[in-house]
């Protein structure tokens, strides 16, 4: 973890309530793809966890949906605005395991971790197939860069409104094969990701910290070697170690 200041380059609307956050500055504590950050707001008390999208030396991308009145006031931080940002945090996507033909499942914020780990994932040679969830057409965000990168995308929306009409769950049947499974999106789409997933993987939780190193235990939960913090230990959790 490294606390750092970081100067804002771009803050971007992708779709409907998804905005892009280009940040310039100190990376180096940043070393796998799956890791967050947790960035000190103006007027507010606690840091706001946010995943990271992708990272070279000297710039990071961030992408976040408007949930609440702390992301509501990050979508007016203007170009130059400087963020007091702990880096580094969480453990991170392990890419040795990937195999072959690798499959990577998000849903809705859960995607942006995604693209950062598929363009390390094709650095090593691995063709990727990517199941994407969405609720509607209209919050479709990072699908045609994941296909740039190369990637076989399959996009599903609740509604039908674009891609298959359902879930990821739906969109991995149309999958033939894969070697391995990383995945990111709220808990219940991780759980039916789990059900219907047919080899290991490495499943990443969404969960609200406090501190967000694991000092005030607030996001601990239950695996089968004992209690876990998400944003030290995890957020990613093996397979075969998660209970429900």
């Amino acid at each position: 973890m490294k606390e750092t200041l970081l100067t804002v380059l771009e803050n971007t609307r992708l779709a409907e309530g998804i905005y892009r956050l280009r940040l310039t500055g100190d990376t180096s504590a940043i070393t796998a793809p799956g890791q967050f950050v947790n960035l000190k707001l103006s007027g507010f008390y606690l840091r706001r966890p946010i995943s990271v999208c992708d990272w070279t030396e000297g710039e990071l991308t961030l992408i976040y949906k408007v949930l609440g009145h702390g992301t509501e006031a990050m979508t007016r931080m203007a170009p130059g605005t400087e963020l007091n940002v702990l880096t580094g945090l969480g453990n991170g996507y392990d890419v040795s395991r990937a195999g072959a033909r690798p499959l990577l499942v998000g849903g809705g914020v859960g995607i942006p971790p995604l693209y950062g780990l598929a363009k390390r994932l094709t650095e090593r040679g691995c063709r990727i197939a990517a199941v994407l969830g969405y609720n509607r057409a209209s919050e479709i965000f990072l699908a045609e860069e994941l296909k740039a990168l190369g990637a076989e995308v399959i996009v599903a929306t609740a509604d039908g409104s674009a891609g298959l009409k359902g879930l990821v769950t739906d969109g991995m049947a149309a999958v033939s094969d894969y070697t391995y499974l990383y995945t990111c999106g709220p808990e219940p789409m991780l759980k039916a990701v789990y059900g219907v997933c047919r080899t290991s993987g490495q499943f990443s939780f969404e969960e609200r910290m406090g501190c967000g190193f694991g000092a005030c235990m607030g996001c601990s939960c239950r695996t089968k070697y004992g209690n876990q913090r998400l944003s030290k230990e995890g957020p990613v959790l093996e397979k075969e170690e998660i209970v429900w």
